[in-house]
């Protein structure tokens, strides 16, 4: 069994950055939804945890980074008792998008190290 390592950890990255896009979608999709309530993202949290304690664990543990949807349940209710705002949703998106562009830049550098590690040039 190995141990988690980077690229692990970076694909998990990419796959909570997808998860927050669809929810933050679902947010804007749902902005004039009577009673909705906006969804977001754990897993940065999840993330910072794990490396704070130092136990990263095996591949098959990745199982607790996981990304989860979850309503925050933290902002301002509109009397319709919706939440969304679409400044806030915008701005989410946003960062989600940066978020996820560092993702890819620093897998594919990592894919190229790999990549000349194992060429001869």
């Amino acid at each position: 069994m190995s141990k988690t390592g980077i690229v692990e950890l970076l694909e998990a990255g990419l796959r909570a950055e997808a998860m927050r896009q669809q929810a933050i979608a679902n947010n804007i999709a749902n902005m004039r939804t009577p009673g909705y309530r906006r969804l977001d993202v754990k897993f940065e949290e999840l993330l910072a945890k794990a490396m704070e304690s130092g136990d990263l664990g095996d591949l098959e543990d990745l199982e607790e980074f996981v990304p989860q949807m979850y309503r925050p349940k933290n902002t301002a209710v509109k009397p319709d008792g919706n939440d969304v705002n679409l400044e806030v949703e915008v701005g989410e998106l946003v960062k989600n998008a940066l978020r996820h562009k560092a993702l890819i830049r620093l897998l594919n550098k990592k894919y190229s190290q790999i990549d000349n590690a194992i060429t001869i040039r």
